[in-house]
């Protein structure tokens, strides 16, 4: 059975932030709060805790995993970002926005998109999840936590453990969340494209 660690939605523990950290480290799976709901996560080059985020979820290499990360530098690490993508994400991060963008070398094969080489990144708001990036100095590669069957991201960490608390290592409670996934906005081509309404605004991309 997995760790469960209770940390403070505000105001993050620091010691139990580095704690959760030491498991991502470790090549561990975490499940861990955002700004829509429940995440899978796992270091970018860890590819066996990958390979069981894919299997919890069921996806295939058409998935367009999520980047999680800290600013918008390290967005433009791992993405091909031109001006007027910029001052979007500018705009607009942190937030409740996954944005699609062309990969750079950077990103590990794994993680794009077969057909298209791109990859979703996301700031999130939520202050877990920005204390637990800032511990890793690196971006975290992240899922939402949508089990087979079901259209939602999970919001309960109790039900989180009851549910998949065996095939993780560590959740992190932060309360009881929402349930809205993030606004999906494809940045590849010239005009931007909403790919999937959720809780950020579409209007500054119309």
């Amino acid at each position: 059975m997995s760790q469960l660690f209770h940390i403070h939605p505000d105001n993050p523990q620091p010691r139990l932030v580095s704690q959760a950290v030491d498991y991502l480290n470790k090549g561990g799976v975490i499940v861990y709060p955002t700004d829509s709901g429940y995440a899978l996560g796992c270091r970018l080059e860890e590819k066996n805790a990958l390979e069981r985020i894919c299997r919890i979820r069921q996806l295939d290499g058409n998935h367009n995993f999520t980047l999680m990360c800290r600013d918008l530098s390290e967005i433009s690490n791992y993405s091909q970002v031109d001006n007027s993508a910029f001052r979007l994400l500018k705009n607009n991060t942190p937030g409740s926005y996954t944005f699609i963008l062309k990969a750079t070398k950077v990103v590990p094969r794994r993680l794009m998109n077969d057909k298209r080489k791109t990859i979703g990144l996301r700031v999130p708001s939520n202050p877990i999840a920005l204390a637990l990036l800032e511990a890793l100095n690196e971006p975290m590669m992240s899922t939402s936590l949508i089990l087979p069957g079901n259209d939602f991201t999970e919001s309960d960490p109790e039900e989180i453990q009851h549910s998949i608390g065996k095939l993780v290592d560590l959740i992190i409670d932060g309360g009881t969340l929402g349930q809205q996934p993030t606004t999906v906005v494809d940045l590849t081509s010239d005009a931007p494209t909403i790919v999937r309404e959720g809780s950020g605004d579409t209007r500054p991309f119309l």
